[in-house]
């Protein structure tokens, strides 16, 4: 059985359209795949509808941006209600600041000589909700950086970049409470990741932990064997579940779906801890 808890669609900042995603992940060969766009859950129908007449289970989700002590990190909530007022309003406050960000950036970029405008990022977003990676792939297309992953760095939009502007986000401990007000479960995105700026303590997982984080996200493309062994028994000192997942964003980014994988176990264990919604089988 093969599990993938952390995809993008085009309705954050993929390029895959949701059912595209649907039929990419038959394609691979998963059994299960998390849609988990950034802030928000509008690709979930569309997906949902494209498992007609396949294998496929979809674990619906997003993937919630939060900041600690000035750190910025990605919690992954799965199976929560939708319609939680609590949650959405929140929701909704992190994903209306993406625009007015996305505009700072933009601003940012004109004044270092990047030619870069609205209207293209707008154009590349779609329907989306815009964040850094549409500016990345209009900066690709200009001809300023080779690949995507090329403007994510200090000279551009990494988070100590000169083009860098902060953005509403979750506090980690609310999002958790939220998320589990819900009835969701929820998991530390890529905690190892430090090719993508700094990285929160041990420390700060643990109190998570103590909050009613569920899970790490230990194998992921971002973490090399080392920090992979690291985390894998950090999760286990604290009681957490262990994930794996490919991050996958359809060709904005090379990773292909199923590069990492979730134990059936694992998977068991988020879908029996979830109140708020269930996986969805074909319809």
């Amino acid at each position: 059985m093969r599990i993938d808890l952390h995809t993008h669609s085009s309705a954050s900042d993929g390029t895959d359209t949701p059912a595209e995603l649907v039929r990419n992940a038959v394609a691979a060969g998963l059994d299960v795949v998390a849609l988990t766009d950034h802030d928000t859950v509008a690709g979930h129908a569309e997906a949902t509808a494209a498992l007609a007449g396949t294998p496929l289970t979809l674990v619906p989700g997003a993937e919630l941006s939060c900041r600690v002590d000035g750190i910025s990190m990605h919690m992954l909530a799965y199976l929560f209600d939708t319609t939680e007022p609590r949650l959405h309003a929140a929701r909704e406050l992190v994903r209306d600041d993406r625009v007015p960000r996305a505009r700072g950036m933009i601003a940012k970029l004109q004044e270092l000589g990047v030619p870069v405008t609205w209207e293209r990022v707008a154009r590349i977003a779609g329907d989306g909700s815009v964040g850094r990676p549409h500016i990345a792939t209009a900066m690709v297309e200009l001809g300023v950086v080779p690949t995507v992953s090329d403007a994510f760095t200090s000279q551009w939009l990494a988070n100590d970049g000169r083009a860098y502007v902060e953005k509403h986000e979750f506090d980690p401990f609310e999002a958790v409470a939220l998320v589990k007000a819900a009835g969701g479960v929820t998991v530390f995105a890529h905690p190892g990741a430090h090719k993508r700026g700094e990285t929160v303590p041990d420390e700060v997982i643990a109190r998570l932990a103590a909050a009613g984080l569920d899970g790490l996200e230990v194998d992921h493309t971002d973490h090399d064997a080392g920090t992979r062994e690291r985390l894998r028994g950090l999760a286990r000192e604290l009681g957490l579940l262990a994930t794996g997942s490919s991050d996958y964003h359809g060709s904005r980014k090379t990773v292909e779906l199923g590069a990492c994988t979730t134990s059936p176990e694992v998977y068991a264990q988020i879908a029996a801890r979830a109140s708020g919604a269930q996986p969805i089988s074909e319809v």
